[in-house]
């Protein structure tokens, strides 16, 4: 195993050598030097761990000797060691990032606890992270089997997403076990698919204590109670958004706003933009929009825009609970649109309801399919998740989020649907006007094998729209997709491993509705 390495400057080396043999015998190869100048030298011919600094040296200063090596390595620890507890001087050493800053005299120990908190804390968080799986493994397979109901479902799915975000930060040695747990969440996957099958049609039809919490009921159960107790809100929907992103997002949110609620909602069948987001902007399934504002409905077999009427939906929702309330909508495809939201604030300081819809995630996940480049950036669960926090980290979104914190509004961040990661192709066929998509299709004679479907064959008793007596809905459930037998192996090539929606998995359905206030 290779030893970690530590550079130490200090114009009194002489006088550290209990510290230096301490380290040695703990393993670590100790590399020395007594000026600036030749610490510099060093750093430009090797490569160290950690770089321990004395600040007060003759010639070329601690903190000059830092602003140097910083030149060459901007990401090598350095820990900063000096008499002076001077606020000043601590505030120019952690403005040129140092890692730590202890105050000698200095013990071998807190040598070693900063050496172990700077180089060797991802190991040792990789460990612990290890052996409290290992030990959570059969718990959580137990779990699997037994869940009953969508509280417990939507429990396992917490604790599985927090467990892929630990696992995710494994050391290489390790990466098996982040295999392992996925194997167990595909398991969790396929039961959860069976469980949702057989209670969907249930939900939607069924009185409201009888089933979670979906998008037709978003505005009455949440943002209506904020209205009338004259609480302005500020509606975000990020478009395609999973529950892991919102968690990889969290941090960043939290230095802004405090999450005064974290809730999982249930989408509804498609999980696609046309059907979830109609659903939750005008209070009501697509079956029921299609019937009583036809003129807002689009069908699958129109070639327009299915979303182009989504500030009509919310119109007719609050002319429906006879609310007489203003409010802002606004749909942004780029970081130029977003900003214009954060630039009108002051105007709709006293709004109280608006709405925005971010559909950036959405581009990513379409991108992705079709872009080979954008395959590269996003190849796995990982950097997907990684790929959209650098995103958020550089919005506009966020330019707005750090607006708010600073006014009294009550933040609702959500999303329409969710996505997941296919892999499984199962052969389809119909008619020509089937609809394109590889996670659900609709249509007449449509031939599949119904062990590889959801299929529903009333779609009014799953509260969908029907344009012909023959026409059918099938789902694809986990991680399956769906091909046509032409050319059938390009296809299963071309979009496997790719980030899909309208189907059934926990990915897509269980989705993340939080309520945020500022700081």
């Amino acid at each position: 195993m290779k030893k970690n390495t530590i550079l130490w400057i200090d114009d009194e080396i002489d006088l550290l050598k209990v510290q230096i043999l301490f380290l040695r015998g703990k393993g670590y190869d100790v590399t020395t030097a007594s000026n600036g100048l030749d610490a510099i030298d060093e750093v430009r011919s090797n490569t160290f761990d950690i770089i321990f600094l004395d600040e007060n040296m003759p010639g070329l200063s601690g903190l000059d000797t830092l602003r140097a090596i910083r030149e060459i390595n901007q990401d090598v620890p350095v820990v900063m060691i000096t008499k002076n507890e001077g606020e000043e001087i601590m505030d120019e050493a952690l403005g040129s990032k140092v890692s730590d800053y202890l105050i000698k005299p200095v013990n071998p120990f807190q040598i070693l606890s900063s050496i172990k908190k700077n180089i060797d804390n991802k190991r040792l968080v990789s460990n612990k992270t290890a052996e409290e799986y290992q030990s959570e493994f059969q718990t959580l397979g137990t779990e699997i089997a037994q869940v009953k109901d969508i509280d417990g479902w939507v429990a396992l799915y917490k604790k599985l997403v927090d467990w892929d975000l630990k696992l995710q930060d494994l050391n290489e040695d390790k990466t098996t076990l982040y295999e392992i747990f996925n194997y167990q969440k595909n398991e969790a996957g396929v039961a959860f698919c069976k469980y949702f099958e057989k209670n969907y049609e249930k939900w939607v039809n069924g009185a409201r204590e009888h089933r979670p919490m979906m998008q037709m009921d978003v505005f009455k159960e949440r943002i209506l109670p904020m209205l009338d107790a004259g609480q302005k809100v500020f509606w975000i929907v990020i478009d395609n958004l999973r529950f892991d992103q919102w968690k990889a997002l969290q941090p960043t949110i939290a230095e802004y706003l405090t999450v005064e609620k974290e809730e999982i909602l249930c989408s509804i069948l498609p999980t696609a933009t046309q059907y979830a987001r109609n659903a939750m902007f005008s209070g009501l399934t697509p079956l029921m929009i299609s019937q009583l504002y036809p003129e807002l409905w689009t069908d699958e077999d129109e070639l327009h825009s299915k979303n182009n009427h989504e500030r009509e939906l919310i119109q007719t929702m609050l002319t429906r609970f006879r609310l007489d309330v203003k409010f802002t909508y606004n749909k942004t495809f780029n970081n130029r649109e977003g900003q214009r939201i954060t630039d009108n604030i002051q105007n709709i300081a006293d709004t109280p309801l608006n709405i925005a819809v971010y559909n950036f995630v959405d581009m990513i996940s379409h991108a992705r399919t079709d872009n080979p480049m954008m395959r590269e950036l996003a190849d796995n669960e990982i950097s997907y998740r990684a790929l959209t926090k650098t995103w958020f980290e550089h919005s506009s979104l966020l330019t707005l989020i750090k607006t708010l914190s600073r006014k009294d509004f009550k933040v609702i961040l959500t999303t329409d649907h969710g996505n997941t990661r296919v892999s499984n192709p199962v052969k389809v066929t119909g008619e020509k006007e089937i609809t394109s998509n590889v996670r659900y299709k609709i249509g007449k004679d449509l031939q599949f094998n119904k062990k590889d479907v959801f299929e529903i064959q009333n779609p009014k008793l799953a509260q969908l729209p029907q344009q012909s007596i023959s026409t059918r809905y099938i789902f694809a459930h986990n991680r399956d997709f769906m091909a046509y037998p032409n050319n059938f192996n390009y296809y299963a090539k071309y979009y496997s491993d790719t980030f899909q929606h309208g189907g059934i998995s926990m990915e897509e359905l269980l989705i993340p509705f939080i309520t945020l206030k500022p700081k």
